[in-house]
């Protein structure tokens, strides 16, 4: 007769068991993911059998040892980490995951919200969480045969991405900007928002929207199950391309999405060479979406990024930023070094 399972929380700072659950999850063909901050470890005989993980409001690394399986036990570990999620007041939860457990989660009271045939899939504990967001977004809907659509991370906001508003407000008749909605930087998301708000605060015929979940931020797209980059790539532009495809530019009629050109990263410049043909694929039944490519705006020959000013912000060269900035961003990177220097002056002389 087996031993009754013993479930235990695992939080990061327990180094000798967050590396038994390295093995554990290594052996069972997945990786550890870094932004988990609590595990519940399923053990039997002291010998781990089982385990799970919540980050923020996902549930990651769930492994079930091959031994072990059969027994239902994947519905009470599963049933377990809703439970410490709801603890933490943590209610709208998702679960990227292997397609082959799916159904296990359905079980759990989850629904698919994408997927990537026979690779993963990506669920939340609702059926209409989705469908109310995008009728939420109909409401904030504006008349017009071309509305346009940028997402955009304002990492922090420069003149670039000023330039591909402005510029793409320009062709349309409406357009929706949304910035993804992470704390993954040392810009906290409120912070950017309010920074994107005040540099387009001139610019008509723009709504600034607040992110949600179902804006998929490639910093938290997790990759612990798949190995191959090329792999996660694709699936995360089939993710977050069909809701937003099939969900929110019909909510808000969006006809056309703009991207500045990307002369450095590849994987965005392959992101947007997918989503050219994605946005427009007959496959999927929601209306087409044509993607636009606007040249990225220069400063002496080399084209703006969010990067090239963080770069600058480590060398403290206010003087360049300036240049490559809107007021209001210059103004509240000068606050932060200010700060900074503040907080380092108080740590050497002992000041509180």
């Amino acid at each position: 007769m087996l031993s009754q399972p013993v479930f235990t929380q695992v939080k990061r700072a327990e180094n000798k068991k967050i590396a038994a659950i390295t093995q554990f999850l290594r052996e069972n063909d997945l990786s550890i993911d870094t932004t988990v901050e609590v595990f519940i470890t399923v053990t039997r005989n002291d010998s781990l059998i089982a385990c799970g993980g919540i980050a923020g409001n996902i549930i990651k690394c769930v492994a079930i040892n091959e031994s072990a399986r059969g027994e239902g036990l994947a519905l009470t570990l599963a049933t377990e980490l809703i439970n410490l999620a709801y603890e933490k007041q943590r209610t709208n939860l998702f679960i990227y995951t292997k397609s082959h457990n799916e159904a296990l989660f359905k079980q759990c009271g989850f629904y698919t919200l994408a997927s990537v045939p026979a690779v993963m899939v990506l669920m939340e504990n609702s059926a209409t969480r989705l469908q109310r967001y995008a009728s939420y977004l109909t409401t904030l809907r504006q008349s017009g045969d071309k509305i346009g659509c940028i997402v955009m991370n304002a990492n922090p906001f420069t003149n670039g991405h000023r330039y591909l508003i402005q510029t793409a407000a320009a062709q349309c008749d409406w357009l929706h900007v949304f910035l993804v909605k992470e704390d993954t930087s040392r810009f906290p998301y409120e912070d950017r928002l309010a920074l994107v708000r005040a540099g387009t605060a001139d610019i008509p015929g723009i709504t600034v929207h607040r992110g949600s979940e179902y804006m998929i931020s490639r910093a938290t797209f997790p990759c612990y199950f798949i190995k191959e980059q090329s792999v996660i790539n694709h699936c995360y532009t089939e993710i977050d391309l069909q809701i937003f495809r099939q969900h929110l530019a019909p909510a808000l009629g969006i006809t056309h999405r703009f991207v500045g050109t990307e002369p450095f990263c590849t994987v965005t410049a392959g992101y947007n060479h997918d989503m050219r043909q994605r946005l427009a694929d007959p496959a999927w039944h929601s209306p087409p979406i044509q993607l636009v490519e606007i040249e990225r705006l220069q400063y002496q020959g080399t084209a703006i990024s969010a990067s090239w000013v963080r770069r600058l912000l480590v060398k403290k060269d206010l003087a360049t930023i300036a240049r490559l900035v809107p007021k209001a961003t210059s103004a509240y990177l000068q606050q932060m070094i200010a700060v900074n220097k503040e907080s380092l002056s108080a740590s050497m002389t002992g000041e509180k």
